[in-house]
């Protein structure tokens, strides 16, 4: 399985469109080489490098293991509370003077649906995923202000 962005590639920058800097809007992502019986799929990104621990910028389900991507802006089914303590998608916004942040993207193919409810934490989220993740593919991407 293989997770990719046009507006950026593995390791590269994440364009600032896409962050607090700009118009802070979901970039276009595409998959492909789905695994046979995956049902869904499911969304998580985060900031590994944020200070005191991981944070969350958006949980997102329920989305169809046939649809080929997401448009950048484009809604998903089902979207979770992220660390800025909003349901949806919010973009890098790293504090100012850091060195550039990893903002990793993990698409999980599932053999069902998540049994969480929208708006739900990531804990949630993350409990019902587990025994049920068929695949997962990362793609990486970096911001610094």
């Amino acid at each position: 399985m293989e997770l990719t962005s046009s507006e950026f590639l593995h390791g590269g920058p994440v364009p600032p469109r896409h962050t607090c800097e700009g118009e802070d809007v979901s970039q276009s992502l595409r998959w492909s080489d789905i695994p046979v019986g995956a049902h869904s799929l499911a969304l998580i990104v985060e900031d590994p490098d944020a200070p005191g621990r991981t944070f969350t910028h958006w949980l997102a389900w329920g989305i169809r293991a046939e649809t080929p991507g997401l448009g950048p802006g484009k809604a998903v089914p089902l979207e979770g509370r992220n660390d800025f303590g909003a349901v949806g998608y919010r973009g890098p916004c790293p504090p100012v003077g850091h060195r550039p942040h990893r903002y990793v993207f993990r698409l999980h193919a599932l053999d069902g649906e998540p049994a969480a409810a929208a708006g739900g934490s990531r804990r949630a989220l993350e409990a019902s995923l587990e025994g049920h993740v068929v695949e997962t593919a990362e793609l990486v991407g970096t911001y610094a202000r």
